[in-house]
């Protein structure tokens, strides 16, 4: 991580739970990522337990819930946590129809745009919209710790499934390949499912 004196840190839980989509259902353990300072912060994703995001954030205000996308592992809580944290909850507005499989009565606080920049304790966090996992995919960089919060777009060994609906293997090679391998080859990559990895280690996993 990179060290130029910023205040903001990274906190992180592993939550456990399921993903249905398609008509299958799989257990999966989902990270969850809290990045602020000891006053505030925002929390990537809402994955199977609200308390456990809630351990993690303790006493901060938390200015956002940000989705990643909008599998039902990752925003079937977001409801529920920015209800709790009275705080909104963004989607990038292309993963909309996903959103409604899980909610279908409810909808986001709020949307996220390609570029839009998140100031949070004193650091902010680029969106980079990264199609092709789910349409509205996207990723959070954070340029000030040296870190990319990619969600299911990359992981370490490369990029996320494709395998089911709403999904294009050869548009999340091409997010891939023109949003995130120009970003600094140590970049460290924090997924949203398992370890984390650096940009220059998967440089020869995208094909």
């Amino acid at each position: 991580m990179a060290d130029n004196g910023v205040q903001a840190r990274i906190d992180h839980a592993v939550t456990s739970g399921t993903f249905s989509l398609d008509g299958q259902t799989f257990d999966v353990d989902n990270n969850v990522w809290v990045i602020g300072d000891d006053e505030e912060c925002v929390v990537i994703d809402a994955p199977h337990d609200v308390e456990a995001i809630l351990q993690v954030i303790g006493d901060r205000r938390v200015v956002a819930v940000l989705c990643s996308h909008a599998h039902d592992d990752h925003i079937r809580y977001a409801p529920d946590l920015g209800r709790a944290v009275e705080a909104p909850v963004l989607l990038h507005p292309a993963d909309l129809p996903v959103w409604e499989l899980t909610h279908p009565d409810s909808q986001p606080d709020g949307q996220l745009a390609d570029g839009q920049q998140i100031p949070i304790a004193d650091i902010t966090l680029e969106v980079i919209h990264t199609p092709g996992h789910a349409p509205g995919a996207v990723c959070f960089y954070a340029p000030d710790l040296g870190v990319v919060f990619t969600g299911d777009t990359l992981f370490n060994g490369g990029p996320g499934a494709t395998g089911r609906s709403f999904s294009d293997r050869d548009l999340i090679v091409k997010s891939i390949n023109a949003r995130l391998m120009g970003l600094p080859g140590d970049t460290i990559v924090k997924t949203g499912h398992g370890d984390d990895t650096t940009i220059e280690a998967e440089r020869n996993n995208i094909a």
